[in-house]
């Protein structure tokens, strides 16, 4: 996880910079979206892309009744997007789309076109649902990736898990931009 550079307008550097210091969100009531991440679970493993749409939109109906939002429309698509740009490739797990509000999640991965793993997937809905998050109710019409949006993401997916957060270590590179830094991230 990299964050977006700095943008250069004044309006969207002060919109990066109220994200950036936005560090957690108020949290729902964990039951019941805790019983749907169990049967989100039960649901990729049976590969079943129905029932996956179905919970899925339990989960986020969910946190945008919680958050007093519109619910995003939600798209299940099947095998990832790859990019490959010389030695790198890039996959799609989601996206979100700011002008029509609609979340897009990947139910496979890109070369072997197996099931998502529980864990990312449910990152990559919560990490997609932050987005719409910072465009309806956050007033982040660019939904810039900062350390903040990372926060946010990572506090809400604990939550939903009920696992312990870890304290993420950020690395700054040359260009101002941050990467969280895994091996000390997942020692604390």
């Amino acid at each position: 996880m990299k964050t977006d550079k700095l943008p250069k307008a004044r309006s969207e550097m002060e919109e990066y910079a109220r994200s950036e210091k936005l560090l957690s969100l108020p949290l729902p009531p964990p039951e019941q979206l805790r019983e749907y991440a169990i049967e989100l679970k039960q649901a990729l493993v049976d590969e079943d892309r129905t029932e996956i749409l179905a919970t899925s939109k339990l989960l986020l109906n969910t946190l945008s009744d919680y958050f007093a939002v519109p619910r995003p429309k939600t798209k299940i698509l099947s095998v990832r997007p790859l990019e490959v740009h010389g030695e790198w490739e890039f996959q799609t797990f989601g996206d979100y789309d700011t002008e029509t509000a609609v979340l897009r999640l990947w139910m496979k991965t890109a070369k072997q076109k197996k099931t998502s793993a529980y864990g990312t997937f449910l990152n990559t809905l919560v990490h997609e649902f932050c987005h719409h998050l910072d465009v309806v109710q956050l007033e982040f019409p660019n939904t810039f990736h900062t350390r903040g949006f990372y926060e946010r993401v990572a506090e809400l997916y604990h939550h939903i898990q009920d696992t312990p957060p870890k304290k993420i270590v950020w690395q700054r590179f040359s260009d101002g931009t941050y990467a969280v830094d895994w091996a000390k991230t997942m020692r604390r």
